[in-house]
């Protein structure tokens, strides 16, 4: 009789074994699919994106048609393709709906109370976020490159035309189009530290535009190395330097960074954006 009693008693303290990684993706895609203006933000601003290229390289058709005339002592103007066709603006608009994305994913969750639902029924919070951290990235990076390559070829269709396009092999285009989309998961890594860091939505934007855009504005010119050294090592500084072309007329700073230390800045934000949002999400209470 008592083996009967233990035996039922082992019985009813079993319980589920723990969730797998997959689950936990699963269950992160379903919150996301869930929120569908979430998703929905990041494809129309994949489609403006791709639409700003189009429009900047089509508006300058007629300017490389009739060029402006050589001014004396300055080198002949020269069409730069891989700046048009990878426009700035475009990437901007890309930086900002990725890292909305991102601190969305988090900050949402604890303005909610979803968070509580989520660490009561898989109590690893470094699972929870890892699979966090894999879901966004890999959308992000895929709009990204959606973004970046689909711009590129449309465009350089568009002026080939003209004897102006650039191919994927010539030059640096290969390695813009990678920094190009590259730039966009690491927005959003950016975003989602801080959303754990801040749990507020202005605050995680305001926080995100000011670190992706105005604080560029504060450490630029030539004037102290400190300063520029500073402001080329901040994320989108790493993409005007690897998107830069050298056989163009523009010009950099001479204390730019190398190809290679922007590379290395661009991951160690990405690196240092899901290390923060690990330690703080495991750290401090729901």
């Amino acid at each position: 009789m008592s083996t009967m009693t233990l035996t039922r008693t082992e019985s009813a303290r079993s319980v589920d074994p723990a969730p797998r990684f997959t689950d936990l993706l699963a269950a992160e895609w379903i919150k996301l699919r869930s929120l569908r203006s979430t998703y929905w933000v990041l494809a129309l601003a994949s489609l403006v994106a791709i639409g700003i290229n189009l429009n900047a390289v089509h508006s300058d058709l007629t300017y490389i048609d009739h060029p402006p005339r050589p001014i004396p002592g300055l080198p002949p103007y020269r069409y730069d393709a891989l700046y048009h066709s990878l426009s700035s603006i475009a990437c901007y608009v890309m930086a900002i709906a990725a890292g909305s994305l991102g601190a969305i994913t988090v900050f949402g969750e604890y303005t909610s109370g979803m968070i509580r639902t989520t660490f009561a029924a898989v109590p690893d919070r470094r699972g929870v976020i890892a699979a966090k951290v894999l879901l966004i990235g890999g959308i992000t990076a895929l709009a990204g490159a959606v973004v970046s390559t689909v711009s590129f070829f449309a465009c350089n269709a568009m002026l080939a035309s003209r004897h102006v396009g650039l191919s994927i092999a010539q030059g640096v285009s290969l390695q813009a189009v990678i920094a190009y989309a590259a730039i966009v998961p690491v927005c959003a890594l950016i975003g989602m530290a801080l959303g754990a860091l801040l749990r507020h939505a202005t605050a995680s934007i305001v926080s995100l535009v000011m670190l992706l855009f105005i604080l560029p504005l504060m450490f630029g010119g030539d004037r102290y190395r400190w300063l520029n050294e500073i402001g080329s090592h901040l994320p989108m500084a790493t993409i005007n330097r690897l998107t830069y072309n050298p056989d163009s007329n523009s010009t950099i700073s001479k204390w730019a960074p190398s190809v290679l230390d922007s590379w290395i800045t661009m991951g160690a934000w990405a690196a240092v954006s899901v290390a923060v949002t690990v330690v703080v999400v495991r750290r401090r209470d729901v």
